[in-house]
């Protein structure tokens, strides 16, 4: 695809519940001033194509609203293959895992403003990744509550061109409530294919007195490196901050932050006293300008370690990244009941 300001011949298309097909002309037929579709309610236990749609293509944007919680499992399917190549619940893949908690310690919505993510007061969720597909695109939301619930949405895109060595689009969820001690967090691994690694979004729950949490060190390992390639000095730092996010230093007092590419963009729960306990962090990483390349395969670990040693807190996240198809399938996804975050 051409950059926005070329007047090239890719065709734009739009899915929402009042254009459920995406198709020209396919909006409502209701005129000025009315609401016919607004929204589409997903039954208990039910899943709904939001879009389906053959290629060449890409999906350009996806916005959502209404239920945004983690009973909501979005994916996204490439070229028909049988297994998602997206699969997360809605709530982490746009970086707010708690999604019961709809204030911050200030009393605001958290607001997550980045190049590729923008989390909108309100929980207007908005995903700015690129995905380039060749043959089909397929995106799904499976409704994994006991009840039913509303979603609004569109996502737009376009039909056109993609050149031949265009990556697709994956993200895995994980977690781990709570992290075993002494032991790495895994952000992924079962990466099979050539590609490049971009980014992750991670939640990070303290169980207890937090001690300076952000000790732990992020590891990744390239195709078959028997150590890490990459190495960051630790979690603040892989997260382009530095000394606990300003906790360690004059106001001794953590200072949440959003950029284009990185950010710890909330926190829940007190923040007046120094390393208090039960504090809940939400932060991103993109690789936008510094993409991981990887040959045959992609893990990346994460330590979570205090100045006393290895923790035990409560990490979730999802990861991001292109790569060649056909890929492995993911990662199983934890029940509704175990990812409860509170």
């Amino acid at each position: 695809m051409q950059p926005y300001y070329m007047i090239n011949d890719a065709k734009t298309f739009a899915f929402s519940a009042e254009n459920p097909t995406g198709s020209r002309a396919g909006g409502s037929r209701g005129g000025d001033c009315t609401k016919l579709s607004p929204t589409v309610t997903i039954g208990a236990g039910k899943t709904v194509t939001l879009v389906d749609t053959d290629g060449p293509g890409m999906i350009q944007h996806m916005w959502f609203t209404g239920y945004v919680g983690h009973s909501f499992i979005l994916r996204i399917y490439w070229d028909h293959c049988e297994y998602p190549s997206v699969e997360a619940p809605i709530s982490a893949f746009f970086g707010v895992a708690y999604d019961e908690n709809f204030e911050d310690i200030d009393g605001k919505y958290p607001v997550l403003n980045s190049s590729q993510i923008l989390v909108a007061p309100g929980r207007g969720l908005n995903c700015f990744w690129e995905m380039p597909f060749q043959k089909h695109c397929r995106i799904t939301m499976e409704n994994r509550s006991d009840e039913a619930k509303d979603l609004y949405y569109i996502i737009t895109g376009c039909h056109g061109q993609v050149p031949d060595e265009a990556g697709y689009f994956h993200a895995s969820y994980r977690q781990e409530h709570p992290v075993q001690k002494g032991r790495s967090y895994t952000v992924i691994d079962g990466i099979e294919g050539k590609g490049q690694f971009v980014g992750v979004t991670l939640a990070a729950g303290m169980n207890g007195h937090n001690t300076c949490w952000v000790e732990g060190e992020a590891r990744m390992y390239l195709d078959d490196d028997p150590w890490p390639s990459i190495h960051y000095t630790g979690t603040e730092d892989y997260f382009g901050g530095s000394y606990a996010f300003g906790n360690d230093i004059y106001i001794k007092k953590y200072q949440t932050y959003s950029g284009l590419y990185s950010g710890m963009f909330s926190i829940l729960g007190d923040n007046q006293a120094v390393y208090n306990g039960q504090q809940r962090f939400l932060l991103y990483r993109f690789h936008i300008k510094d993409p991981i390349r990887f040959e045959t395969g992609f893990r990346m670990t994460l330590d979570n370690l205090g100045w006393t040693g290895p923790r035990y807190d409560d990490y979730t996240s999802v990861a991001y990244w292109y790569q060649t198809l056909p890929s492995a399938p993911l990662k199983p996804l934890p029940s509704d009941g175990e990812m409860i975050m509170k």
